[in-house]
């Protein structure tokens, strides 16, 4: 986590849903030790082209039990934050796994080469009014079986 650390600039690629039409916008990020270095505090920010805009905040900590990373995240589209997700590493990759009422979202954090790209994927647990599976992509549980982008941010060091 500590190559994380400091103000990162860049674009977020948002995608088209119900949130609005396909998008580009600037957005920054930065991660700041706390707690004596034992949580990483991460804020990301983006201003909407009609003023508005989007932020989310999560820290990040180790469980000293299982000796992996924990996210407690929460941000300004007022969906409840819920108990903290465990992180995964692979290939240098920091995946997030983040249950909801809505479905599933998926972070996948990757520092390289001084590039940090953020890619969050949305799966939908969406029902239709019968209470079967909505859409021809729906899973035997109900669930989307597969994620789709959401955003896709690309920083820098600012």
């Amino acid at each position: 986590m500590s190559g994380l650390l400091g103000r990162w600039r860049g674009q977020t690629k948002v995608a088209a849903g119900p949130w609005g039409p396909e998008r580009s916008v600037d957005a920054e990020v930065t991660y700041s030790q706390v707690a004596g270095g034992l949580g990483v505090v991460q804020s990301y920010r983006h201003v909407e082209p009609d003023g508005s805009h989007f932020e989310g905040h999560g820290i990040f900590t180790v469980d000293p039990v299982h000796n992996d990373v924990l996210w407690y995240y929460v941000d300004s589209t007022g969906v409840p934050p819920g108990t903290a997700a465990r992180c995964t590493w692979r290939d240098g990759v920091l995946r997030v796994d983040r249950p909801s009422d809505a479905g599933w979202t998926r972070h996948s954090l990757l520092l390289r080469d001084g590039v940090l790209t953020h890619v969050t994927e949305l799966r939908s647990s969406a029902k239709d009014d019968d209470g079967g599976a909505a859409g021809a992509d729906a899973a035997a549980d109900g669930r989307s079986q597969a994620y789709r982008p959401f955003m896709r941010s690309v920083f820098h060091r600012a």
